[in-house]
C-alpha cells in the first residue's frame, strides 16, 4: 500500500531514501504524509506504481527538495476532500524536482463532493519533466472508482505557484486546471512555465481557475 508513512509526526526529516516498484504495480504509493508538521524530503528517488508522494489532510509546512520521480504518478496533493469533515494542507514547498514518463507531474485532487477541506499556499519551483502525461494538474473531479459523485468539490483551491516549470508532455494538454464550480481555484500564478508537446507548444485547459501570470509561458495561458 504504501512504502512509508508519515502520520500524526512532527519535525520529520526523509534524506537520501530510495524506493523503487515497478510501474504497474497499484497502490504502491512511495511516501505518504498527512496530519503532520514540518516534515523534509531531501535528496530522494522514488519509482512506483502510484504517487511518488501523496500529501493527505493535515499536512502543513512541508518541504520537498531534489527529488526524482518515476515511473509513478506523481507528487500529488490529495486526494482531499474523501469526507465532509476534513483538516486542509497548507505551506507546502516543491522544489528542484524531475519526472520522468510519469502519468502526472505536479498534481492536486479533490473527490468532488461537499467537504470543508482546502489546499493553499502551495509553490511548485524549478521542476523538469521528461516525457509526462499531465505535467501540471488540478483534478477536482477526482473518482478513481466507477461510482463517482455527480457533485462539485467542496475543496478550496487558492495561492498556488508554479515558477520554472518546464519539459516534455506526452499529450498534448500540458497544463490542466480543473477546478471546481462551487469553489473556483483562486491565486493560481504561472511563473516562467515552459512546456512542449511533439517539440511544438503544448496546451493549456482551463475551468473555473483565476489566476495571473508572469515571464514566458507556453503553453499560453488560460486563465
Amino acid at each position: 500500500m504504501f512504502h512509508v508513512v508519515i502520520n500524526f509526526c512532527q519535525n520529520v526529516k526523509l534524506q537520501g531514501v530510495r524506493i523503487s516498484a515497478p510501474g504497474n504495480s497499484p497502490n504502491t504509493d512511495g511516501i505518504h504524509i498527512q496530519m503532520s508538521t514540518g516534515v523534509t524530503v531531501v535528496n530522494t528517488k522514488v519509482a512506483t506504481g502510484d504517487d511518488c508522494v501523496s500529501i493527505g489532510p493535515g499536512a502543513a509546512n512541508l518541504r520537498i527538495e531534489n527529488f526524482a520521480c518515476g515511473p509513478g504518478h506523481g507528487i500529488s496533493i490529495g486526494s482531499l476532500g474523501k469526507n465532509v469533515n476534513e483538516p486542509g494542507v497548507q505551506n507546502v514547498t516543491v522544489k528542484s524536482t524531475t519526472f520522468t514518463g510519469t502519468t502526472n507531474g505536479l498534481r492536486i485532487k479533490s473527490w468532488g463532493k461537499p467537504s470543508n477541506g482546502f489546499a493553499r499556499n502551495i509553490l511548485f519551483q524549478h521542476a523538469t519533466m521528461n516525457n509526462v502525461q499531465n505535467p501540471i494538474f488540478i483534478d477536482q473531479r477526482y473518482c478513481p472508482d466507477r461510482n463517482c459523485p455527480d457533485t462539485a468539490s467542496g475543496v478550496r483551491v487558492s495561492d498556488v505557484t508554479y515558477q520554472d516549470i518546464h519539459g516534455t508532455s506526452a499529450t498534448e494538454v500540458a497544463v490542466n486546471f480543473d477546478c471546481s464550480k462551487r469553489n473556483p481555484c483562486k491565486g493560481i500564478r504561472l511563473d516562467n512555465v515552459r512546456l512542449t508537446y511533439n517539440k511544438k507548444p503544448a496546451v493549456a485547459s482551463c475551468a473555473n481557475a483565476d489566476g495571473t501570470t508572469i515571464g514566458l509561458v507556453q503553453p499560453g495561458s488560460c486563465l
